[in-house]
């Protein structure tokens, strides 16, 4: 890994290091670190305990629990500078023992998270928040449950029982995680290296063929395929268009989908009355973000034609900026969004809003980051 140094045009090498050399401690930096910024792991998670010991007849502790975008349940196992032998027996096991929480259970395991550690937020509507679902659709920890490690060093004898496990469909992540010093500056890289990227979203995009050839017979799996279907639908709108917003990004069963620009998403979302697109900061909790864009906020109201709202959500770790499908629009829907005859309506309108919203904004947000 390099620094960029413009003013001479020219790199400098940093020095990899191991997390001893450091003085970096497991449960006091890497498991924080990833408490704190669980994005590093290149996915939405909102993690709802840590140490969590809550198992019948053991004293074991797994290190951060958390929930995906699809309320299931991961699991998640950092070490330093190596994995040791039995680091996926020991995950295995956790797994199982979570295996029986029901959604009742987390949201009490979560709401004594936020009790401890964050001054009492409500767990329920966090998880409302953060999965975009109404009251009656939370239901968690329904699929198999996923598996993460973080560490400097994998052994042959972990990697071997990963790649195999995979192979027979048990959700595993192996994330590298590299600290690089270069003077008193330390720096820290993580990286996925099993299953690498591309081959996750071909077993993303396979599994998300299978769900579409499934019958559907419960309400939140049939919600499930109907998004997976608009979002196609959107990104086939898109394309047409011109505009490469999604090119990256596979269709998932979530009430948004969105592209990163630094530490904001810009997303389209589907919500619980109308539609919006919006610039998300998932990290934001002294809402420096959006007061620094709100700097700008009359210039860039002046330059887009809707209402902009600025949603600072105060008590929240996240704050958005957006904008949302004007009433008269929504009224104008030929049908509601579970009727396929809307979707080229919304799609459309989803185009032209992010493409203004987009271009009204980002120059201030890419000022913003350099800044």
């Amino acid at each position: 890994m390099y620094k960029i140094n413009k003013s001479n045009n020219n790199v400098v090498k940093l020095e990899q290091k191991l997390f001893k050399e450091l003085q970096i401690r497991e449960r006091e930096h890497l498991q924080e670190w990833i408490a704190k910024n669980p994005e590093m792991l290149g996915e939405e998670l909102l993690i709802i305990q840590k140490e969590f010991d809550g198992f019948n007849d053991t004293n074991e502790r797994l290190d951060l629990l958390a929930i995906d975008k699809d309320g299931g349940l991961v699991i998640i196992e950092n070490k330093l500078d190596d994995t040791g032998r039995n680091v996926v027996w020991q995950a295995m096991k956790y797994a199982s023992y979570c295996s029986t929480l029901t959604t009742s259970q987390l949201v009490k395991i979560y709401q004594d998270y936020l009790d401890r550690w964050q001054q009492g937020d409500d767990a329920k509507q966090n998880l409302l928040d953060f999965l975009e679902r109404n009251e009656d659709e939370l239901l968690l920890n329904r699929n198999d449950q996923r598996i993460i490690f973080v560490a400097n060093n994998y052994r042959k004898e972990v990697t071997s029982t990963v790649l195999w496990l995979l192979k027979h469909d048990i959700q595993v992540q192996c994330f590298r995680a590299t600290p690089y010093s270069m003077g008193d500056d330390m720096f820290l890289q993580v990286e996925q290296i099993i299953p690498l990227p591309e081959t996750k979203e071909f077993m993303i995009d396979a599994k998300e063929k299978e769900k579409e050839e499934q019958e559907k017979s419960k309400t939140v799996e049939q919600s499930e395929l109907q998004l997976l279907k608009f979002w196609n639908v959107l990104k086939s709108k898109l394309a047409e268009n011109k505009l490469d917003y999604l090119d990256r990004v596979g269709s998932k069963p979530h009430y948004s989908i969105g592209f990163w620009k630094g530490r904001g998403k810009f997303a389209f979302c589907i919500g619980r009355f109308t539609y919006r697109v919006e610039l998300y900061f998932s990290d934001d909790s002294d809402k420096a973000l959006i007061d620094a864009m709100a700097k700008y906020k009359d210039e860039i109201q002046a330059k887009h034609n809707g209402t902009i709202e600025w949603e600072r959500l105060e008590n929240k770790k996240a704050s958005r900026i957006k904008f949302e499908m004007p009433k008269q629009v929504v009224d104008s829907l030929h049908g509601r969004f579970a009727e396929e005859q809307s979707w080229d309506q919304i799609a459309d309108w989803y185009c032209d809003a992010m493409r203004d919203f987009y271009k009204a904004l980002y120059p201030y947000w890419e000022k913003v980051q350099r800044d």
